[in-house]
């Protein structure tokens, strides 16, 4: 855990640096945020309270926002059609990756929200996402799916056109249920 602190500190520290319009004095408020959203991923972002919590201003948060998902530290999801400018709120923030998640939220990490985020992880590597009216997910402007524990049901999908169940602990794919698993052999 230690290492991963230390090298999440090297990316906002160091690399960031080379990102255009990044000033290398935000460093610490950026590590400040990263931190606060670790607390809270996925979530719908509240840029005035995210403010608050961080001491960075509110027209400053979508830059930040924007400069942590360049360096590859969080991935920024919006609603199915809208459009994505640098100055549009996100409706939905993850860490990149799980093991982010193990590092910055430590004991508060959430398992909805591991499963949430390697599925985002592995799939957003080839596909494009955005978020449905029903499920957790819409990729490649194709399919939805909706991402759970092995009790997870159909009913959030339920009537939708090329939707799947994506399911944590177990072994095989039936019908439309797909086993989470599968997709770490994505990326």
């Amino acid at each position: 855990q230690y290492r991963m602190n230390q090298l999440i500190r090297t990316v906002v520290e160091s690399d960031m640096a080379e990102l255009k319009d990044f000033d290398i004095r935000n460093a610490k408020k950026m590590l400040q945020l990263l931190y606060v959203i670790a607390q809270q991923v996925p979530f719908s972002p509240n840029i005035s309270k995210l403010a608050e919590q961080t001491g960075i201003h509110r027209n400053t948060l979508n830059n930040y926002l924007y400069f942590l998902e360049k360096a590859k530290l969080i991935s920024l999801v919006y609603t199915s059609g809208r459009s994505t400018s640098i100055l549009q709120k996100p409706d939905k923030i993850y860490l990149n990756n799980t093991a982010l998640i193990y590092t910055l939220a430590e004991d508060k990490s959430n398992i909805g929200n591991v499963r949430e985020t390697f599925f985002h992880s592995q799939v957003s590597q080839i596909y494009s996402f955005d978020l449905p009216k029903k499920g957790d997910f819409y990729v490649g402007n194709k399919y939805t799916s909706e991402v759970g524990g092995k009790n997870k049901t159909q009913k959030q999908i339920k009537d939708v056109g090329n939707a799947f169940v994506v399911k944590d602990d177990i072994s095989f794919s039936s019908g439309n249920v797909i086993p989470l698993w599968l997709f770490g052999f994505l990326y």
